[in-house]
């Protein structure tokens, strides 16, 4: 989390597996690192997100974490504001998997 609010594509992609899958439900499907990467600050988004967590639970290879943000985007007057829930699943210590669901609030 603290790579996306620095927009840290390196701390974010040592993270990952080679083969990671990013789920952001109801808007696509990324695999592999470089599809990863193209999604970090893709484009039109402005500056780093503001992210905070709320929750976060771990079991076993598996860690949810839910909260809330805001960003910018040059098609939107003023923030973007927005909940959050990302699964993440984990191999050997890296994200295997993520899948991200997000609402947009008010």
């Amino acid at each position: 989390m603290d790579g996306f609010r620095r927009s840290d594509h390196q701390a974010i992609l040592a993270c990952l597996t080679d083969d990671v899958v990013w789920r952001i439900h109801g808007a696509r499907t990324t695999r592999g690192k470089a599809e990863f990467d193209a999604e970090i600050g893709a484009p039109g988004f402005e500056g780093s997100p503001d992210l905070s967590i709320e929750r976060l639970i771990s079991s076993g290879d598996t860690t949810v974490i839910t909260g809330s943000g805001h960003s910018s985007h040059q098609s939107v007057v003023g923030p973007i504001h927005f909940n959050y829930c990302d699964v993440l699943t984990f191999r050997d210590g890296l994200i295997s998997e993520v899948d991200s669901y997000m609402v947009a609030v008010p």
